[in-house]
């Protein structure tokens, strides 16, 4: 596997952005100002609550096919592989992570069986597009943490999804629950969010390392970032945070998680949250911008220096590079 410089690019993009020129020039903007060798594409399935069983990707909240397909080309004539992430989200503003039923079915009530079928049509629609576009890692599954019990079903999916899509197959779970997924066998990348906070990494690092070589199979931060806001450093997975702007914060949090990172081997890159599809505010206006995104921040320099110092390949860092900040 490829070590992995990737940001992921315009996360939960409505239909109608992806096809713009606005999101080309982002995309270029993006491999121009830090030396990204991969993006991670978002594609959203909406169902109602965490207790609905249908998933719809059928509306303006998810990117039409010809979008995608048509960003997915264009990154891979800048030279950049892609990454297809489907992702489910609650319409009524509930995390995934929250999603579930009863483990016993109920009639007249909401099912776990029901849940499965409509999310298999959800990650196979998308599976064979990944496949069809060239995209080098498909993960079928974001911090679906309620849903991680039901490893027979996780299993299913796993297998369906490798019957149509030959490159790497991941999952990618939340913080702190990297240990407690018992179907890693069955994929080919584990993936993680590390929204750790500053000063926990070495612990956390550790712990991640076990399940690394129990499972033997590579690894890398498919989501992790922090925003620019007061106090994100040390919650940086709180997106409702509301303090005063901070972006020499995000970029001392990024300094910390990348040094941490660099001096494990097994840690196989990283799938930086985020950068916008098409530009929310000026280079002008980066400094007083509260989110995650690094466009045009401090944050952006650190990106920029630690990607340019891994080798495409892998597995030195040129410390060099650190002088870039």
């Amino acid at each position: 596997m490829d070590f992995i410089k990737g940001i992921t690019f315009a996360p939960f993009a409505r239909r109608g952005v992806l096809g713009t020129a606005g999101a080309r020039e982002s995309l270029k903007l993006l491999v121009s100002r830090t030396n990204a060798s991969h993006i991670i594409l978002t594609p959203a399935g909406l169902q109602d609550t965490p207790h609905s069983e249908k998933i719809d990707f059928s509306g303006e909240e998810t990117p039409s096919d010809e979008e995608l397909i048509s960003i997915i080309k264009y990154a891979r004539e800048l030279g950049i592989k892609v990454i297809l992430k489907p992702t489910v989200n609650c319409k009524d503003g509930t995390w995934r992570a929250y999603i579930n039923f009863f483990d016993k079915e109920v009639p007249c009530e909401p099912k776990w069986s029901a849940w499965f079928a409509s999310h298999e049509r959800f990650q196979l629609r998308y599976a064979e597009l990944a496949e069809k576009t060239g995209c080098v890692m498909f993960i079928l599954g974001c911090e679906m943490v309620c849903a991680e019990r039901r490893e027979q079903e996780w299993r299913d999916l796993i297998a369906k999804t490798k019957s149509v899509y030959s490159g790497l197959v991941s999952y990618n779970t939340d913080k702190y629950q990297e240990d407690r997924v018992s179907w890693w066998d069955s994929i080919d990348v584990i993936s993680s969010s590390g929204y750790y906070p500053v000063g926990s990494w070495e612990a956390e690092l550790n712990r991640i390392e076990r399940v690394v070589t129990l499972f033997n199979k590579p690894f890398f931060f498919a989501e992790t970032g922090c925003m620019s806001v007061r106090g994100s450093s040390q919650i940086p997975n709180d997106w409702t945070l509301n303090a005063p702007p901070a972006p020499e914060e995000q970029a001392a949090w990024y300094r910390e998680m990348f040094e941490a990172t660099k001096q494990r081997p097994w840690a196989q890159g990283y799938g930086l949250w985020s950068w916008a599809g098409i530009q929310a505010y000026s280079e002008e206006e980066a400094l007083v911008h509260k989110g995650y995104d690094i466009y045009a921040k401090p944050a952006e320099k650190v990106v920029k220096a630690y990607f340019s110092g891994y080798s495409r390949q892998r597995d030195t860092f040129d410390d060099e590079h650190k002088n870039y900040f």
